[in-house]
């Protein structure tokens, strides 16, 4: 329970869904429909954080490729910053479109969308001539990944069956680390060639991820809760029946979760405001979602990561590890690291209570930045002290562990969770944004900060980490146990949860009298439903 804020509160008898969830012994992967599902969403969904972890890796290990560095004229400080940063003002340019054409496509075709953008930011990269081009392909990377982002997450969570689904949603950052590596990697294996190929490889393989998508979208099922938000209930309930149906009491459990989707959606669109973006300013609870959004969004990037992920170079080179293989083999390593422990992390972190693990974050990393700085101080102050180079690298390490946790495993878990489905991508939108404020930041004054200043400019970040402890615990909410319609309302009043109950069994009563009902009847009496709801 969050200290300051209205205390989170759920209905009881919305609980029934969860209830059947946590009692169904089936695993998924004996379930062939649920399986088959599950597979479909990993080039689906899962795939658009290759892209992602791709471009950053990419990025950090071009600096110690030769033929990049000398074709664009040895970019440093403001002129690198900028070549890094261009692809988050290109993210910055796609947020104010995203729910709508979320909204309009739906999450499969507006996943399309932003991956074709991306495979055209791919070959314009690989084929630049000189930097204005290179930039303006930086520019629509950045601009079509934020519409993938936003719908695969929020696809991943309304297609999970619910004991599964705050695995799948957490599992989503993890796959940073596979697009990540493969990037370390090509660019590991290209960096001595002496042509412009060295660079150009790994730039067009940036286009891979999105291919996946491209090519697999076509099997995977649309969100039941955007069908039925369009008006198209009989579509959304074939689907729930069958990836949601397999377990013993799956014909309760889907008649449970259809009526919730319905009634919920029926009173989000009573409160929703006419202009999409006015739901930020709607009301009390409105606003503290987006608060968390901004907050959740800004601190996954301004917990010392920023570093890491795009100037691990400079920051070896400040503990005299400059040899280019070297630098190499540590960008290589670590993202490899990354994802050995992220993967299990993300299985085992949904299972804590959500506040826990994001305190056990913060905590960590400011413990492995205040360890991590000091190593630095005492190298700057004798670089004969080989001792702490080494112990900085020990603590580049241990930092990702701590920083999975909560900003690597539980981020997309908790934006699905602290939002409805109507203001859903929005809400991810806006995470997004101050997202790609703070990497725009990170990626512009971090290169000019560490040559101005060194190992102190660490400092800074001891500092903020301290303020993200203090907020998480006095502003994060608990979400975990709840399904996504119990989650809906958790801020609203109570007589708003109260008569979402109550159409939830209106339409539970109306689907039980059909039984034993002329067949004739049957459409009749689900039309008359959908109305009441």
């Amino acid at each position: 329970m969050a200290i300051i804020g209205h205390k989170e509160e759920f209905s009881e008898d919305a609980a029934r869904l969860t209830q059947i969830a946590q009692a169904d012994p089936i695993p998924w992967y004996k379930k062939p429909n649920l399986r088959f599902c599950y597979l479909i969403l990993v080039p689906c969904g899962l795939g658009v954080e290759w892209t992602s972890g791709f471009d950053s890796s990419m990025m950090n290990s071009l600096q110690g490729v030769e033929a990049w560095v000398e074709y664009f004229d040895n970019p440093t400080s403001a002129r690198l910053g900028l070549l890094n940063a261009m692809y988050s003002l290109g993210a910055l340019m796609a947020i104010p479109f995203i729910p709508s054409i979320s909204a309009l496509l739906g999450r499969r075709r507006t996943i399309i969308f932003g991956s074709l953008i991306m495979v055209l930011g791919a070959g314009l990269q690989a084929g630049s001539l000189n930097a204005d081009m290179f930039l303006a392909s930086r520019w629509t990377l950045g601009f079509g990944i934020p519409f993938a982002i936003v719908n695969a997450s929020s696809l991943l969570g309304e297609l999970g069956y619910e004991k599964e689904r705050h695995f799948l949603t957490s599992l989503f950052n993890a796959s940073w680390f596979v697009g990540a590596i493969a990037a370390a990697g090509t660019t590991y294996g290209t960096f001595q060639m002496t042509s412009t190929w060295s660079w150009r490889i790994p730039s067009l393989l940036q286009l891979v991820p999105s291919a996946f998508q491209l090519g697999f979208m076509w099997w995977c099922p649309e969100s039941p809760r955007w069908l039925v938000s369009k008006d198209r209930g009989d579509e959304a309930l074939a689907i729930l029946q069958r990836f949601h149906a397999e377990g013993p009491d799956g014909d309760e459990y889907v008649r449970t979760e259809f009526a919730q989707i319905q009634s919920t959606l029926a009173t989000e669109r009573e409160l929703a405001a006419r202009f999409v973006w006015m739901d930020v300013f709607r009301d009390a609870p409105m606003r503290r979602r987006f608060l968390l959004a901004c907050v959740v969004g800004f601190f996954t990037q301004w917990s010392g990561n920023g570093l890491l992920s795009i100037y691990m170079k400079k920051i070896l080179n400040l503990v005299g590890i400059t040899d280019p293989l070297t630098v190499q083999k540590v960008i290589l390593s670590n993202t490899c690291w990354g994802l050995i422990n992220a993967v299990p992390i993300a299985l085992i972190a949904p299972r804590f209570r959500r506040r826990v693990m994001f305190l056990t974050c913060t905590i960590g990393t400011a413990a492995v930045y205040t360890v991590w700085t000091v190593a630095s101080a005492r190298y700057a102050m004798d670089e004969t002290a080989a001792a702490a180079g080494i112990a900085v690298l020990v603590f580049i390490y241990l930092y990702s562990p701590f920083y999975n946790l909560g900003w690597n495993a539980l981020t997309y878990t908790y934006m699905v969770e602290i939002f409805p489905f109507q203001q859903r991508a929005q809400g991810i939108a806006v995470e997004q944004m101050t997202v790609r404020f703070a990497v725009f930041f990170n990626t512009y004054v971090n290169p000019i900060a560490l040559d101005a200043i060194g190992w102190k400019y660490y400092i800074v970040y001891c500092v903020w980490i301290l303020v993200e402890i203090a907020t998480v615990y006095l502003l994060f909410p608990e979400t975990k146990g709840r399904s996504l319609e119990e989650l809906s309302f958790m801020f609203e009043d109570k007589a708003v949860r109260d008569r979402v109950d109550h159409q939830v069994g209106k339409v539970l009563g109306s689907e039980l009298a059909e039984v034993g009902e002329p067949r004739g009847n049957t459409a009749t009496r689900r039309a008359d439903s959908a109305e009441v709801s």
